[in-house]
């Protein structure tokens, strides 16, 4: 895995301004949501890709035990200095293929909210899938975040024209037929379908019990979210946690989560 790229756009990026724009929050929200799902009086929760700790914090300051792994050693300077003194939450360096640092079975809840944005090769994706499971307690639960590219294309492509959708497809990034998306690790995101994730999940032995549109429209459609009063952006929410999970629905976001027992 080539990190040099990916350490240089996060030494630079400030994704906890994204997280909280009201359009961005509907992605943390809608997380949190289905974290707290499954949360139960002593869980402890296990972060991998944990950024500056936006996830991890916010489950610290709820009572839970928590640990974060993160590669970037920008990120943990910020995530260390945001710890408040009575959150019981540390932050390691380390890479999410190998958490031998971390025992078999230690955790109830472990997120793998961000590494898989950035793993461009099946076999990747599933080492870094197969140690979240098996840090995770059996009946643990695991968060896994993707980013997808129908959403990403629609919003950053053909609304915006922040990407150039007809070079996109010359240089081999968007297939000329299907628009299906390849990447590498110069591109920094990895982006897939629901149909790539079935495939990827297929080989573990677990069962699926939520797949999440996560932010559905909210970037599409920022501006408007953004303008909305309070009782406006309430009744948002309430119609994007009824319909995130609408099979008709699922490929119309930019980030989607799969919500899965060990």
């Amino acid at each position: 895995m080539d990190n040099h790229y990916l350490i240089d756009f996060y030494n630079h990026y400030d994704e906890d301004s994204r997280l909280r724009l009201p359009h961005g929050t509907v992605e943390f929200l809608t997380t949190m949501h289905y974290i707290g799902k499954y949360l139960s009086p002593g869980s402890r929760v296990l972060e991998i890709g944990a950024g500056t700790g936006r996830y991890s914090h916010a489950l610290a300051q709820q009572g839970y035990t928590v640990d974060a792994v993160e590669l970037v050693e920008h990120n943990i300077e910020v995530f260390r200095a945001r710890t408040q003194p009575q959150e019981k939450v540390r932050v390691v360096q380390g890479n999410a293929l190998d958490l031998s640092a971390f025992p078999d079975g230690a955790y109830d809840i472990t997120l793998l909210l961000g590494p898989l944005y950035h793993l461009y090769t099946k076999q990747d994706k599933q080492q870094a899938l197969r140690e979240a499971l098996r840090v995770t307690k059996p009946g643990g639960i695991v968060f896994a975040a993707y980013v997808i590219s129908d959403g990403c294309l629609l919003d950053e492509g053909f609304h915006r024209g922040n990407i150039d959708v007809r070079a996109y497809i010359r240089d081999g990034l968007l297939d000329a037929e299907t628009f299906a998306a390849a990447s590498q690790p110069k591109d920094l995101f990895e982006l897939v379908r629901k149909e790539d994730i079935d495939e990827l999940m297929a080989d573990f032995p677990v069962t699926r019990l939520h797949y999440v549109a996560s932010d559905g429209c909210a970037l599409f459609m920022r501006e408007a979210v953004d303008q909305m009063d309070e009782a406006a952006f309430a009744l948002y929410l309430k119609y994007h946690f009824a319909t995130c999970e609408r099979p008709d629905l699922a490929g119309v976001t930019s980030h989607a989560l799969d919500i899965f027992q060990k």
